[in-house]
C-alpha cells in the first residue's frame, strides 16, 4: 500500500499512538530498549506515511521530553528526520485531591483532571520537519470548564455532579487544547489546532463525560469566534482525536457535525479500503464489534482556504502486508491530508 507523493505541498496528520504506559519512565524504557513490537509497529506506520508534520496522541510526557526526543531518533534511524519536538503537560493524570467522578473515593484514576494513573499518562505530543514557533503558542488546557461559554455541565436530581466543589476545579480538557504555529518555508506560518478529546462513555447517567467530550470538540467554533482572544483565520488545521463520530456511536454527535459543516473549516472526509471492507469508508478507529464497532473518532480539518490536493486514512486492507503492523501500532489509524496554497 503505497502513499502518494505529491510534490510542493505539505502533508499533516494525526494519528492516536496509543502509546501509554502503567508508570512513568516506562515508555522511554520500551523506546530505547529498541525491541518493543508497539513501538516498532507505530514507527512503521509513520516512515510508511512520511508527514512534514504530525500530532500525536497517547504518548506519555515527561518534563525533559525524552521519550519524545528518543521516539524521533528512532524514526531518524529509519530515515525520517523530526528536529523540532513539542509537548506540553497534559491534564491526564494530574491530581486535583477531590472526588471526580462521584464514586465516593479519592486517588483513583479518574479523579484526576484527566484520566491517568500517573501525570502525563497517555500525553500528546508534535513531531514537525519544521521550527515551532513556541513563543506564540497558546495553551488552553487549564480552562475550566465552568469557564467555557454556554457549558453543559452534568447534574442529578441531587445538583452539580459529582458535586459543586468538583465543578469549580473542573478543567475543560481531558489532555489539552494547543494552539500551535509552525513556520514553513515557502508558505509561511500555519497554525495547528489539537487535541485529544475524553471517550463519551464510561461514566452514568449525569453523562458526565459525554457533556465533556461535547464541550472539547464546541471549544473550537467558540475559539473560531474570538471567544478566547484574536484569533489568526487563516492557515490554520484543526487535527486531533474527538473521540466522535458524526453519525454513529455514543456521544453528542450533533457537535462534530456541526464542527465538520463549518464553513471556516474543510472536511476532505479521507477514506481507506481496510474501513471500506469493514462498513463506512471514513472510519478511523478498529473497536471491537458490535459495540462500540468501528467508528470516525479522528480528524484533520485546514481552513477553507487551504486547497486540499490528498487526503486518506492509513488502513490497508487485510491481505495487505502492511496490515498487521498497522493493527498491532493502535486501534486507531494514521489520517493524513496533503495542502497546498
Amino acid at each position: 500500500m503505497a502513499l502518494p507523493a505529491v510534490a510542493d505541498s505539505l502533508r499533516i496528520a494525526t494519528y492516536n499512538t496509543e502509546l501509554a504506559r502503567r508508570g512513568p519512565g516506562l515508555l522511554l524504557r520500551d523506546i530505547t530498549g529498541g525491541e518493543d513490537t508497539q513501538i516498532n509497529a507505530v514507527i512503521t506506520v509513520l516512515i510508511h506515511a512520511r508527514p512534514d508534520i504530525v500530532a500525536l496522541q497517547g504518548f506519555d510526557y515527561d518534563l525533559t521530553g525524552a521519550a519524545l526526543a528518543a521516539f524521533a531518533k528512532a524514526l531518524e534511524a529509519r530515515g525520517l528526520h523530526y528536529p523540532h519536538q513539542f509537548a506540553l503537560r497534559p491534564n491526564t493524570g494530574m491530581a486535583t485531591g477531590l472526588d471526580m467522578d462521584g464514586d465516593g473515593r479519592l486517588g483513583g484514576q479518574r479523579d484526576a483532571q484527566g484520566f491517568g494513573a500517573f501525570s502525563g499518562q497517555g500525553g500528546m505530543a508534535i513531531l514537525s520537519r519544521y521550527p515551532v514557533a513556541r513563543d506564540d503558542v497558546r495553551d488552553f488546557s487549564g480552562l475550566l470548564w465552568t469557564d467555557l461559554p454556554d457549558a453543559t455541565l452534568p447534574r442529578t436530581d441531587a445538583g452539580p455532579f459529582p458535586s459543586a466543589e468538583a465543578q469549580a476545579a473542573q478543567r475543560l480538557s481531558t489532555t489539552g487544547h494547543w494552539v500551535v504555529p509552525i513556520d514553513v518555508p515557502d508558505t509561511g506560518r500555519i497554525t495547528l489546532l489539537t487535541y485529544h478529546a475524553t471517550p463519551p462513555v464510561f461514566d452514568g447517567p449525569e453523562d458526565r463525560n459525554g457533556l465533556r467530550n461535547a464541550d472539547e470538540t464546541r471549544f473550537w467554533q467558540l475559539y473560531l469566534d474570538g471567544a478566547f482572544g484574536p484569533v489568526v483565520t487563516d492557515r490554520l488545521v484543526l487535527l486531533g482525536d474527538a473521540n466522535l463520530d458524526p453519525d454513529a456511536g455514543d456521544g453528542h454527535r450533533h457537535v462534530m457535525r456541526a464542527l465538520l459543516d463549518d464553513p471556516r473549516l474543510t472536511d476532505p472526509a479521507p477514506t481507506s479500503a481496510g474501513a471500506a471492507a469493514g462498513g463506512d469508508a471514513t472510519d478511523t478507529a478498529d473497536w471491537d464489534d458490535p459495540t462500540p464497532g468501528n467508528l470516525r473518532a479522528d480528524y484533520v480539518l485546514p481552513s477553507s482556504d487551504w486547497t486540499v490536493t490528498d487526503s486518506g486514512v492509513l488502513w490497508p486492507l487485510s491481505a495487505d502486508p502492511l496490515a498487521e503492523t498497522v493493527a498491532t501500532a493502535s486501534r486507531h489509524r494514521l489520517v493524513w491530508v496533503d495542502l497546498a496554497r
